[in-house]
């Protein structure tokens, strides 16, 4: 059974990091691509950043050019999400997520994700 877990979600200052990880279970990171994406109160979901199934290949929404970058272990077969230089605006449950494909596409399409993890929350406050 496939399932995806994230961590390392909380609340953090402006201006601070934070990183989350995902760790799948029922299947190997290095042969799939895996997507981050988000959703704040209120709004819809969208596309945070997505990692080829090498590693070699990343996309980022232009909202977090520059202060996020993601990665992966596949020995540890996780992903991360670093965040730095976090806003109010970043504020989102974070979820990642996995479809099957090993190559990312500049678009961030929900519905080409089959497995879905819970969620894990970042409050951006001072």
């Amino acid at each position: 059974q496939v399932q995806l877990v994230e961590s390392g979600g909380g609340s953090v200052q402006p201006g601070g990091s934070l990183r989350l990880s995902c760790a799948p279970s029922g299947f190997t990171l290095e042969y799939y691509a895996i997507g981050w994406f988000r959703q704040a109160p209120g709004k819809e979901r969208e596309g945070v950043s997505c990692i080829s199934s090498s590693g070699d290949s990343t996309v980022y929404a232009d909202s977090v050019k520059g202060r996020f970058t993601i990665s992966k272990d596949n020995a540890k077969n996780t992903v991360y999400l670093q965040m730095n230089s976090l806003k109010p605006e970043d504020t989102a449950v974070y979820y990642c997520a996995e479809g099957g494909f090993s190559h990312c596409s500049d678009s961030f399409v929900e519905d080409e994700y089959e497995y879905w993890g819970q969620g894990t929350q970042v409050t951006v406050s001072s």
